[in-house]
């Protein structure tokens, strides 16, 4: 075995090798707030700073592996990896602040805490992005790579391949296919051989993983590869074709006692601990618009809607909602009063829409009273727009999963509108995308991903959107 591959071997201590570093920051910084805020360490040596110090440790430890924050996938995106750090962190001073609270330590400074979570953040926060960079350079060189073979060259197969070979940082190489087609296959693929001669390929080759991507109706030849894997110390993955009768792209498999489940999505805001952080964050934006901005941009706004035209300053329509039921959305008016309102979208140049309601439209402040609706707890600050109730009787009948993004509040800025699909839909596959973004946000949730939205939709309202009519 070669001087690279030998660190595959090492990969395993991985976690360890987290976990160990990790507490080292959590006592370095822990220690160094004290210098910070007090000029000195005399204060750590009270009973009181050292019984916080163990429990810091404790805490931290017991997370993790409850957590599973060090649980590392060669084919995961940092941002995951990174939210998972944030969250640990999140909770870590959560239970440690009501610990504090629910003992009454005294002596013990708030805001030297504050330090200390804000410099075991940013230490952290380092490491990891340090770290995942070597690794992906070291794995880039053709160090700590695993060698793999796939059993089926067909479609699944093709996009196993695509998947880990697309970034070499990933660390995999894949050797080639096995398949007993007498397809004629592309020029690309490189096939080893039929299935029989998997054992003997392996047998005379360093291979660390094989994924099994053939048919799932071939029962004993799929037990007896797992059988003769398992037997030589090399990890098996199957990719069953789940596409035989669904087309989502992701599925998620929950165990029943011993007893597999399959789920077409995995949502994130389908675990209790996330909807409480999404909702802690869309109260708090909201209050602080609210009571900072509101008051002043607020009667700007007012006063320039009032002059544009006759009508009501604020404009309410009957939107679809989580679990499409209907609620009364908010917004700056933007157009002439018209009976066309609650049936046709805006279009480019629309006679319509006033000279005022041209620039709220472009900037996105129209949008801004749905801040209500937050409050009220009928939309979130990021999530799939809210469509016409008429529009979600449309194509809820034209597209087969319309309705899934319902399963989602809707939201004020979302992941479809910041990648540019807003505003009229001409054709159906305008829709189509649409739909496919919200999904994709709703599968993927993460507090990072409505921080990046909230971003761009602040970046574009300044930038302007061509789209925004």
């Amino acid at each position: 075995m070669s001087n690279k591959n030998t660190l595959y071997r090492y990969s395993r201590y991985i976690k360890l090798i987290f976990l160990i570093w990790d507490i080292i920051l959590l006592n370095i910084t822990f220690i160094f707030s004290y210098l910070i805020r007090f000029g000195n360490f005399e204060r750590i040596y009270k009973q009181d700073s050292q019984s916080i110090f163990m429990l810091s440790n404790i805490i931290w430890i017991v997370l993790s592996a409850y957590l599973g924050a060090y649980k590392f996938v060669r084919v995961e995106h940092i941002e995951k990896i990174i939210s998972r750090t944030i969250k640990l962190i999140f909770l870590h001073l959560v239970i440690l602040f009501s610990i504090i609270l629910i003992l009454k330590f005294e002596d013990i400074s708030r805001f030297r805490m504050l330090i200390f979570y804000g410099l075991l953040f940013i230490s952290i926060f380092s490491f990891r992005l340090i770290f995942i960079q070597l690794l992906k350079k070291l794995r880039k060189s053709g160090y700590n790579f695993r060698t793999v073979i796939i059993i089926g060259a067909n479609k699944t197969g093709f996009e196993i391949n695509r998947l880990l070979s697309k970034d070499l940082s990933y660390g995999y190489r894949v050797l080639g296919y096995f398949d007993d087609t007498e397809e004629q296959l592309p020029n690309d693929i490189q096939l080893l051989g039929k299935i029989e001669d998997v054992e003997e390929y392996i047998t005379s080759n360093s291979v660390h993983e094989v994924y099994y991507a053939g048919d799932d109706n071939k029962i004993s030849t799929i037990v007896d590869i797992i059988k003769f894997c398992e037997n030589n110390l090399i990890r098996i993955k199957i990719a069953p074709h789940f596409q035989k009768y669904t087309d989502s792209r992701r599925v998620h498999i929950d165990f029943y006692d011993n007893t597999p489940i399959l789920s077409l999505r995995k949502e994130p805001l389908e675990i209790p601990l996330n909807r409480i952080f999404k909702k802690i964050v869309d109260f708090g934006i909201a209050l602080t618009v609210l009571l900072l901005i509101a008051p002043w941009l607020f009667l700007i706004l007012i006063i320039m809607v009032k002059l544009s035209s006759k009508g009501p300053v604020f404009f309410k329509q009957q939107r679809s909602g989580l679990g499409n039921i209907s609620f009364w959305c908010y917004k700056f008016r933007t157009m002439k009063v018209n009976s066309l309102s609650d049936s046709k979208q805006a279009t480019k140049e629309d006679k319509r829409i006033t000279k005022v309601g041209a620039f709220l439209r472009k900037s996105n402040l129209d949008e801004l009273p749905q801040i209500l609706n937050v409050l009220k707890g009928e939309m979130s600050i990021v999530g799939p727009r809210p469509h016409m109730i008429k529009h979600t009787e449309e194509y809820s009948a034209l597209i087969d999963n319309y309705l899934v993004r319902h399963f989602a509040k809707p939201g004020i800025t979302g992941w479809a509108q910041v990648n540019g699909f807003r505003g009229e839909t001409i054709e159906l596959k305008q829709m189509e995308d649409r739909i496919e973004f919200d999904i994709f946000y709703i599968e993927n949730w993460s507090l990072l991903l409505d921080i990046k939205i909230i971003v761009l939709t602040i970046f574009n309202m300044f930038k302007g959107d061509k789209n925004a009519f």
